[in-house]
């Protein structure tokens, strides 16, 4: 079915405006409607850390243009259109800004997976506001959000190649967290998914493509099966399924580290919009799982090699903590070589949050899916401004330090990926 004309003319400048920083000033914004409850995430946008960050990226323009489409839109399904549309434009603006294509569209540099964010925030929160000339319920403003929030995270654009004469890898990231105590923070996991989206690299094996999906950094996105729903697809055998994979997030203070095992446990510390939930993780109904639900995955990354390649500035460890409640017993207790038989779960390596969540769903779907493919999680170190820049009140929003910390980490991302898929057949 073809869409509405009108709206068909503006998707199509939301786009153009996407792809390529304005010079001219932003439309006026439809107007909000009064009292429309905004997220937690949502309502920093007001901040002036978010909004310098936008402005000094070009990014800015983003959300005041894809809120002016919004007032063009005359039906839910050319609403749905307009969201997957210009989210999908906004991704691949970012990975372009990232892989040097295209005008930079300010000072900040170009490796900055801040922007994304931001502007993603600008344009949810203008559909959350939105008063369309039409009945739409809480539930289709929803739908039409989380079309916004898949396409401009890349998770409905993962493209592997088919074929024997290539390897095919799928790489995540996440947004930027704890944002209440430093609004300015990046990071590094998806700055590296931005960075690696679509490049193919050089291994032992030979050639590798990477395909990259960023996910946010919230209890309930998780709990709706957007981690499996997301890989799903290039989990499952055919002539473009995976051959390798690797979930990453940022970690500790001046290490990489391969987390050995996942546990099933949500430890409950707020996620982006201050939810806190302490509990298993749920799988949703109707996906591929294990029965019963284990307590702990592995890895199957191989973790020795990555460790002994020196890959880079940073220090790679072979993590194998846990925290488990033994068979039998009550109180938690930390186990320095991974959890023993029938204990319970309390936080894998990588903890209780959602990187740890994040690695248990890839690798229980894995296992779920019987795929024989190397797979698991990589923390990356914590991503640090320079010295005499750490006060959020007063620092600065970036600076030299803080940029060529976060170009490090990705260059050792991509050389770890490089060192794992070499292993391939």
């Amino acid at each position: 079915m073809r869409p509405h004309p009108p709206t068909r003319l503006v998707v199509i400048g939301v786009v153009m405006a996407a792809c390529a920083p304005l010079t001219v000033a932003a439309p006026a914004a439809a107007e909000a409607s009064a009292g429309a409850e905004l997220t937690v995430e949502e309502q920093r946008l007001t901040g002036p850390v978010p909004e310098e960050i936008l402005q000094r990226s070009g990014f800015d323009q983003v959300a005041p243009l894809f809120t002016r489409a919004l007032a063009h839109v005359r039906t839910e399904a050319g609403a749905q259109r307009l969201a997957t549309t210009a989210g999908k434009a906004l991704w691949r603006r970012a990975v372009d800004r990232a892989q040097g294509r295209g005008p930079a569209g300010g000072d900040l540099s170009r490796d900055d997976d801040r922007p994304l964010y931001w502007a993603r925030l600008g344009m949810t929160k203008a559909v959350r506001q939105w008063q369309p000339s039409f009945a739409l319920d809480d539930a289709g403003h929803q739908g039409i959000i989380d079309r916004i929030e898949r396409s401009s995270r890349g998770q409905d654009t993962i493209d592997l190649p088919a074929g024997h004469d290539v390897k095919r890898i799928v790489l995540t990231g996440f947004d930027p967290f704890q944002l209440d105590a430093d609004a300015r923070r990046s990071n590094p996991s998806g700055a590296a998914a931005l960075a690696l989206d679509g490049v193919t690299v050089r291994t032992a094996s030979g050639p590798a493509r990477i395909e990259t999906a960023v996910f946010p950094v919230r209890w309930e996105d998780f709990g709706q099966g957007t981690v499996e729903k997301t890989l799903l697809p290039h989990f499952r055998k055919g002539p473009r399924d995976a051959d390798m994979f690797t979930t990453i997030s940022q970690g500790r203070v001046g290490r990489f580290d391969v987390e050995r095992f996942n546990g099933a446990w949500r430890g409950g510390y707020p996620d982006n919009n201050r939810a806190s939930l302490t509990e298993m993780i749920p799988v949703p109904e109707g996906l591929p799982t294990v029965h019963p639900q284990p307590q702990w995955t592995t890895t199957s990354l191989p973790y020795k090699k990555i460790v002994e390649a020196g890959t880079g500035r940073f220090p790679v460890y072979d993590n194998t903590a846990v925290t488990e409640i033994p068979a039998g017993q009550s109180e938690p207790v930390n186990r320095p070589d991974g959890p023993t038989e029938g204990s319970v779960a309390r936080a894998g390596g990588g903890g209780n949050y959602l990187s740890n969540e994040i690695a248990y769903r890839a690798t229980l779907l894995r296992d779920a899916l019987r795929l024989r493919i190397p797979g698991g999680h990589l923390h990356t170190p914590v991503l640090e401004f320079g010295e005499g820049n750490t006060d959020p009140a007063t620092g600065d929003v970036t600076d030299d330090t803080f940029v060529a910390n976060r170009l490090a980490i990705t260059a050792q991302v991509r050389a770890v990926i490089e060192e794992a898929a070499g292993t391939l057949d």
